[in-house]
């Protein structure tokens, strides 16, 4: 295995034609063919799927495609540090839950880091598909929460994943609520206030189970239920449905508008909030910098 093979094969995932990519690699196409075929025998694996329609990535070169990545990322770091050239496009991503704080940082790495070429992801999505994420490399960090209700859960998992979380902070929970809701005036809501209210959670996907729910108290009976995908939406029906939502109570009105507004929940629960990284490999300069960035 080489760097170039390593490059070879990023460059054909990304652009999911062996054709294509060879031309933007400026090789024939039998040699990255070739190139591909050495790694999948040298490792034992298939990498692509082909058909008419052109190539994609097997879950085995999915998972491949991750390491390949990070061992591109700290060569061109390693070159960057004793050649003082930039190496090209920077690449970046992270996966979290729908925190605001994880977004304000992601959006100060970027004006900080990311230079005249880059190519940064923040995902905002559902909590196994970032486990999923770190693990497969598709992002550097995640942002997630524990409490005592998840907590044995989603450590296994994690172990499962060799994934380790690092506490950021500890919040009590909180009620997200449009700044005109008739809850807005009280100084802490009670659980019992929330009952004639519709409640908004975020969907899970095909790991739909209470343990992975963003939410909090999320076994806890309710009449009306609402289950978005993405923030907006989300705070949009706060506002428009009198609805609510339960989280840390962190929130940016810069990021989020004057509209939505966070108070106490009178519950004795807590989040414990951090992030995710893989055990075996070494954060890079980027992450590093991220991490920094979410602890101020």
């Amino acid at each position: 295995m080489t760097i170039k093979q390593l490059q070879y094969i990023v460059t054909t995932a990304e652009t999911g034609n062996i054709t294509a990519a060879a031309g933007k690699l400026f090789i024939s196409q039998p040699s990255l063919t070739s190139a591909i075929h050495e790694i999948e025998s040298e490792y034992n694996i298939t990498l692509f799927h082909r058909s008419k329609k052109g190539i994609e990535l097997t879950p085995e070169g999915d998972e491949f495609l991750g390491y390949a990545r990070a061992v591109l990322e700290q060569t061109n770091l390693m070159k960057e540090r004793y050649s003082g050239k930039v190496q090209g496009k920077k690449h970046f991503a992270v996966s979290s839950q729908h925190y605001s704080f994880a977004v304000e940082a992601f959006v100060s790495l970027l004006k900080s880091y990311g230079g005249r070429q880059y190519e940064f992801h923040m995902r905002e999505t559902q909590t196994y598909e970032i486990i999923e994420d770190v693990a497969k490399l598709r992002s550097e960090i995640g942002i997630l929460y524990l409490n005592s209700f998840n907590e044995t859960v989603i450590r296994k998992t994690l172990r499962d994943h060799n994934l380790s979380f690092t506490p950021l902070f500890t919040a009590k929970p909180h009620v997200f609520l449009g700044k005109d809701s008739p809850l807005a005036k009280k100084e802490k809501i009670s659980i019992e206030d929330l009952a004639p209210y519709p409640r908004l959670t975020y969907e899970q996907g095909g790991h739909n189970s209470f343990y992975f729910s963003e939410e909090i108290l999320s076994t806890l009976d309710c009449d009306q239920e609402i289950v978005v995908c993405d923030r907006a939406t989300l705070f949009n029906m706060l506002v428009g449905l009198n609805g609510y939502t339960i989280c840390s109570g962190v929130i940016s009105e810069e990021l989020n508008g004057p509209h939505i507004i966070a108070k106490p929940l009178d519950v004795d629960d807590y989040m414990e909030i951090g992030y995710i990284l893989p055990r075996a490999i070494h954060p890079s300069r980027l992450t590093q910098s991220y991490i920094k960035l979410l602890e101020r």
